[in-house]
């Protein structure tokens, strides 16, 4: 897939640079040739020498090479390749892509390329969760820059949380989905997955029991398709897939809000389960007993609902909506009367009933019921009910 494919990996300044070697060696491996662009903060980290021998190609470094520059080198750079990679991509340097500042070679060459780029994040978790950072994410996203990571983990700081760069073979991965040719290719499609958490205190928070395999798979069996996926996913049990854009959220109201960042999409497939209701009088420190033997007064409120909010768009709205309905119950006519209620086009109906062991097992057994009625497929594994949903929607939009 990679084989003869022009990669042009800039190097940001963090620890995490030291991955950005072991990434030019796996391309290589298949058959892209990388040419590096080191930063000056990136030097601290890995040396020009390392990076030009395993490159096999001309490192770039200064925006003012005298040589280069009266061939308007930096120019020729961002256009020559068939994909720009950044990794590590620092909160500096995603700032200077969000308001366009080019103050060396590598800002100037981002700003000036009509090349597809990809970001691997890496920063204290702080600098990840600021608002400040947060809104150059979303800025990127809608000027059409493709994320990889950040991973969760220990910090080079002693802090732990996400800002950890993606491992290279992630980056390959998602690298390989970019150049995917397949029914999806061009296509953007959004996925939700996973639980979201609302938090009763600092401590406790009201779930559903979802583990996010099926949403998980769901957008790897997409991303195979050759569709570029947003992947919102809520603090689920299994990882993210590779090669798709992952934005973590926690809570139903956090990912209100990043849905509506990633629009528009010609697909939105809703396997999150949301919780309906949050607590409005959250407490801000860790609820005591108070030894009267009473639970704590809550006040609830309604969570937002996604489906329906992205469903009754009158401007934007994905060409195709997919919501799904986990029922114990009279599971087709639920299901029927959600999909009615909530607007979309298809509802994937299951049963979580105990008995199943579907929530959070390995197989599934879902109805998909649209306008033209219900249709429902045998049990089988999650993966394979995201090969069949995913062909499916595939068909849809064709």
């Amino acid at each position: 897939m990679l084989s003869n494919k022009r990669i042009l990996l800039v190097i940001g300044g963090g620890i995490s640079a030291f991955k950005s070697l072991d990434l030019i060696r796996r391309l290589r491996e298949r058959g892209a040739s990388v040419t590096p662009v080191l930063t000056r903060a990136g030097e601290q980290f890995v040396t020009p020498l390392s990076v030009a021998a395993l490159s096999g190609s001309k490192l770039y470094r200064d925006l003012f090479d005298l040589t280069e520059e009266a061939e308007m080198g930096h120019i020729q750079l961002s256009r020559s390749a068939d994909l720009i990679v950044v990794a590590p991509a620092t909160a500096d340097l995603m700032a200077k892509m969000a308001h366009g500042r080019a103050d060396d070679l590598a800002s100037t060459l981002l700003l000036a390329t009509d090349t597809p780029v990809l970001l691997a994040p890496a920063m204290n978790v702080r600098m990840w969760d600021h608002p400040a950072t947060q809104r150059n994410i979303a800025t990127l996203r809608g000027d059409g820059i493709r994320f990889v990571g950040p991973n969760e983990g220990d910090m080079a700081c002693g802090e732990y949380g996400p800002g950890r760069m993606a491992e290279p073979m992630e980056i390959l991965a998602a690298i390989e989905a970019g150049f995917a040719k397949g029914p999806l290719a061009g296509r953007h499609v959004l996925v939700t997955s996973g639980p979201t958490h609302e938090p009763i205190d600092p401590v406790r928070y009201i779930a559903n029991r979802s583990s996010g395999a099926q949403g998980t798979a769901i957008a790897a069996a997409l991303r195979d398709l050759g569709a570029r996926v947003t992947f919102v996913t809520g603090p689920a049990s299994v990882p993210p897939p590779g090669g798709v854009d992952v934005v973590r959220v926690e809570t139903a109201a956090q990912m209100l809000g990043a849905v509506e960042a990633a629009l528009p999409a010609e697909a939105a497939i809703f396997a999150a389960a949301v919780a309906d209701w949050r607590v409005m009088n959250a407490a801000t420190s860790k609820m005591k007993k108070d030894g009267s033997g009473k639970a704590p007064a809550m006040e609830f409120a309604q969570n937002p609902d996604i489906l329906a909010q992205v469903s009754g768009l009158a401007q934007g709205r994905p060409a195709l909506v997919v919501g799904f309905a986990a029922e114990t119950d009279d599971v087709i006519a639920n299901a029927t009367a959600k999909r009615l209620r909530k607007g979309c086009d298809w509802i994937v109906a299951n049963d979580v009933s105990p008995v199943t062991g579907i929530m959070g097992g390995a197989e599934n057994a879902v109805t998909v019921i649209s306008g033209d009625g219900a249709e429902s497929w045998p049990r089988m594994g999650k993966a394979a009910v995201a090969q069949r949903l995913a062909a499916k929607i595939a068909e849809a939009l064709a």
